[in-house]
């Protein structure tokens, strides 16, 4: 992945100025690097040939299109094979200021962003849920194989109402000052799977969690139970492959009241 790294600045004639930071089981790695032009984000995702296509391997090209939420934009593409079992992609990409809210998914103990970034959080997410779009994050069928393999064949979450979604939103694909990164999975959901994704990935963190639901109460309607049970399944999925297990306890708790709350 250094290598991938080093050949995709050598392209773009960027020089990495930084330690390079690895994504999900090491399948991206990404650092800053200066340009010509000025400081510039440099990432690389491999990915064996028959996924290097698709929804998520565009994701955060297709995602130029969005306007009104803060978020890094994608300058140039390069792409090449490595023999004929994995393909790169190099993406380079505006430098947001400020830091990530957490250096993993979950929040860390002291986390407490200022209101007026839960503000700009909202009207980001309102404006996202609003924004046409012909891709899809989660379907139907996805929403039930997760909640279905999570809590047993007889549950049954018919979601209601769509929206334009991020996805994957957690705290390491938060800064402060806003923004919003790594837009892979955006596209249609079911309504309030941002802020129910945020929810499940703040359970250990219960003051940071409150502050969840105080700006989202899409989280205390019925559409944003269905998100959560929804959210609370996949991290589960998750925790089966080794991560996040700390979140397993909060999440089956949460998921059980939820199934009380949905189920007949």
């Amino acid at each position: 992945m250094r290598q991938n790294l080093d050949r995709a600045a050598d392209h773009f004639g960027l020089t990495v100025v930084g330690e390079p930071v690895f994504g999900w089981r090491d399948r991206s790695i990404n650092a800053p690097a200066d340009s010509p032009d000025g400081p510039r984000w440099l990432r690389v995702v491999s990915e064996q040939t028959q996924w290097a296509h698709g929804r998520g391997w565009t994701g955060n090209t297709d995602a130029n299109t969005l306007e009104g939420v803060p978020k890094p934009r994608v300058l140039d593409v390069y792409e090449w094979p490595e023999g004929d079992w994995r393909r790169q992609r190099a993406e380079v990409m505006t430098l947001v200021p400020g830091t990530p809210c957490s250096p993993t998914d979950t929040a860390p103990p002291a986390l407490a962003p200022p209101e007026g970034w839960w503000n700009g959080l909202r009207q980001a997410l309102q404006h996202l849920a609003n924004t046409t779009t012909d891709r899809v994050s989660t379907d139907q069928e996805k929403v039930d194989q997760r909640v279905r393999a999570a809590f047993g064949e007889e549950v049954e979450v018919r979601i209601q109402r769509w929206e334009t979604v991020h996805g994957d939103l957690h705290w390491a694909n938060l800064h402060t000052p806003l923004a919003i990164l790594d837009w892979e999975l955006w596209g249609r959901g079911p309504a309030g799977t941002d802020p129910a994704t945020l929810y499940c990935y703040s359970l250990t963190n219960p003051a940071l969690a409150q502050q969840v639901r105080d700006h989202f109460p899409v989280l205390d309607t019925p559409d944003g139970h269905r998100a959560q049970l929804y959210a609370a399944a996949r991290l589960l999925h998750r925790a089966e492959l080794g991560d996040h297990l700390h979140l397993v306890q909060p999440l089956t708790e949460l998921a059980q009241q939820l199934l009380r709350r949905i189920s007949p």
